[in-house]
């Protein structure tokens, strides 16, 4: 038995996994308790060691590499041959309870290549489907990265430069009707520092649209951008923008990738699907890869779920209006191309889609924000983190890697990422993908 091996394994997943100050958000209620408001660090890493052991239980598996099933060994999977292994397996199925994940789907990239991908539950329950590292999930904000891509792509062309005003491509004038005057420039959108107000939480009915069967699409934002952005539109309200200058401060909006996507369709004279399965999914391999539900395999589609009262409450699929800050879909495999071109300068497979240079503009921080050219940074005691997360209904995904050590992992689970639990159940996720790749 390898009770002093986990011994070993939990400790060092306390202090490099599931420590209170590593955690990007708190543990829940439920978890600490009074404990959270301790001022002792000790007691709370106490606490902690705690619940990972819960997680673990009493059924510790032989080091021999077998396992007892009815009295009889059976052989282990080479690729939980280890005490180590083990533990990930037992901690990440033991989170997915946790929080009732119906399924989950990873990847692992060390050295420019993906060194481990798996599925974990279902991603469709009524049909009873297993998910794997095909599975397609809905990217959420991930896309916004994508959308950048295509800009940058852009601009490396030549087409602009990145602090020209919009308005010199665009059918109508982006304003902020506070500052009129004031221009909103390519770099401004790209960082969310145009002025645009972060929009309400999920569901907005105005910009999500149902998609039975998978058929149906959805048509391009303009004119619903005129309509929304510019006073005097249907859809237009005042708190579409705010009171800050273009240029002076960041808010998250989605809309603006709306409008960098209708650039991008504009400039190339191509539709924005078009444009990004020419000059990035196909030089990719993203063959799995789409901003249209219409175009994908529905049968292999995540199906977005809620989990309330017992019971998994499925949604039908959609599309959003403002698909390029939130419309991808892919599989764990599929981005991994794209990630790995990003860790790597540009590069995939001898397939370059940005120079180098461009790249690293895009991955560094906008005037001391946590936030480039379409690219999150968290900075971190373990260094600084590149990448995005995303959250819609049913859905929440990261794609993220470790700019010391160029180690990246993927993960996206069908289920939105609401209270403190699920937080804690998808950060220490992402911790233990991390402690993972340390071991190839």
């Amino acid at each position: 038995m390898c009770y002093n091996s986990v011994t070993i394994h939990t400790i060092y997943i306390l202090f490099q996994t599931f420590k209170l100050n590593y955690l990007i958000t708190p543990i829940p209620d439920i978890f600490l308790g009074e404990a959270k408001r301790m001022k002792n660090s000790m007691w709370k890493k106490a606490l902690v060691l705690g619940i990972v052991l819960l997680f673990i239980g009493t059924s510790i598996v032989p080091i021999t590499g077998m396992a007892e099933n009815n009295n009889k060994p059976i052989l282990l999977e080479k690729q939980i041959g280890s005490c180590g292994d083990i533990l990930f397996e037992r901690l990440i199925v033991k989170l997915m309870e946790l929080v009732r994940m119906s399924a989950l789907s990873a990847a692992i990239i060390k050295d420019n290549e993906v060194v481990w991908a798996k599925g974990y539950g279902l991603y469709d329950r009524g049909n009873t489907k297993e998910a794997d590292d095909y599975t397609i999930f809905l990217m959420a904000s991930i896309s916004k990265t994508f959308t950048a891509t295509a800009i940058m792509q852009l601009y490396e062309r030549g087409f602009f430069d990145l602090d020209d005003d919009v308005n010199e491509y665009l059918p109508f004038s982006l304003r902020n009707p506070i500052y009129s005057d004031t221009p909103i420039t390519f770099r401004m959108l790209l960082s969310h520092r145009s002025g645009l107000a972060t929009e309400p939480d999920y569901p907005r009915p105005t910009f999500i649209r149902m998609v039975p069967g998978g058929l149906e699409m959805v048509d391009y934002p303009d004119p619903f951008l005129r309509e929304y952005l510019i006073p005097g539109g249907i859809h237009y309200k005042p708190q579409v923008w705010t009171d800050s200058r273009p240029g002076e401060k960041m808010h998250y909006a989605n809309i603006g990738y709306a409008v960098l996507g209708y650039l991008v369709e504009l400039i190339s004279d191509q539709p924005f699907e078009e444009y990004c399965r020419e000059h990035i999914f196909e030089p990719l391999g993203m063959y799995n890869s789409s901003f249209r539900v219409a175009n994908l395999n529905v049968s292999r589609l995540a199906v977005p779920y809620d989990f309330q009262s017992g019971e998994y409450y499925p949604y039908m699929h959609y599309d959003t209006v403002d698909y390029p800050a939130s419309g991808l879909r892919a599989s764990a495999l599929d981005l991994s191309h794209f990630l790995i071109a990003h860790m790597n300068g540009g590069v995939y497979n001898g397939a370059r889609i940005l120079e180098e240079e461009t790249v690293d503009q895009m991955h560094s921080p906008e005037n001391g924000s946590r936030y480039g050219l379409g690219w999150q940074i968290w900075e971190k005691s373990t260094g600084t983190y590149v990448g995005h997360s995303g959250g819609m209904h049913g859905v929440a995904t990261k794609m993220i890697f470790r700019q010391s050590d160029n180690v990246g992992i993927i993960f996206f689970i069908n289920e939105r990422v609401w209270n403190y639990r699920e937080q804690f159940a998808f950060s220490s996720i992402e911790r233990l993908l991390f402690w993972k790749a340390n071991g190839f």
